[in-house]
């Protein structure tokens, strides 16, 4: 198999959902880290104009956009298949997908857990309390229609994992270390059962954002190419 390179910041959710896919797969791939700040750089804008991460490299072909490289390696890595066969369920996994982006990430993610995790972390800034208690209504609407379209089914997209479950869990991973996951979550038990079951998988322990970090700093040391921990 040719090789996988992955370019993101560690802890990023959506490089880890890249990861994830590739674990599931059981495919080798290489973390190429992108430190912080340098997603501007000359070098890194050359792979993804917008200057975000992840880009992913296979050969020479070279795809940004999270949702289009996990459907570029669930086409070419076949094995498991991560997209429901049954057109209403691969319907749902788009839409999940995109609940994802547009309104767990966009206004409560990029607030709350970059205030509560980000920020004192890497910036050495304290929480803004007023842009958390701000996007509280919002992180309360996506999670209540989270939980509702999960349902009583095992996976969002039904019985079998998906990208949509890929794609999620690391953002509702980093939400569920901040103090205000108890409230978001109270009524919730079946999500929050789904993502007990996540962080549980080989997969979710092999790209930790402290896996993940140990992974960047071996890549820059020079022992960057590794084989996916689920296969083990």
């Amino acid at each position: 198999m040719s090789e996988m390179v992955v370019h993101s910041i560690p802890g990023s959710p959506f490089g880890r959902a890249v990861l994830l896919t590739l674990e599931e797969k059981h495919a080798p791939y290489r973390l190429a880290p992108v430190a912080p700040g340098q997603h501007r750089s000359a070098e890194h804008l050359a792979r993804h104009p917008f200057g975000r991460v992840p880009v992913l490299e296979h050969d020479a072909f070279c795809l940004y956009e999270t949702q289009a490289i996990l459907r570029y390696l669930d086409r070419v890595l076949p094995e498991p298949a991560l997209t429901p066969a049954d057109p209403r369920a691969a319907a749902r996994m788009d839409q999940l997908m995109s609940v994802n982006d547009w309104y767990l990430f966009q206004g409560v993610n990029n607030v709350i857990t970059f205030q509560r995790l980000i920020a004192p972390r890497l910036l050495g800034r304290a929480p803004d309390e007023a842009a958390i208690a701000a996007a509280l209504p919002a992180a309360h609407r996506v999670i209540d229609e989270l939980a509702a379209k999960l349902g009583d089914q095992p996976w969002f997209a039904g019985s079998a994992l998906s990208l949509a479950d890929l794609l999620l869990a690391p953002q509702l991973d980093f939400l569920q270390a901040t103090p205000e996951w108890p409230q978001l979550r109270a009524g919730h038990a079946r999500l929050q059962g789904w993502l007990d079951r996540m962080t549980s998988r080989a997969s979710m322990i092999a790209t930790t954002w402290e896996r993940v970090t140990a992974m960047a700093a071996a890549a820059s040391g020079g022992v960057a190419n590794r084989p996916a921990a689920a296969s083990a």
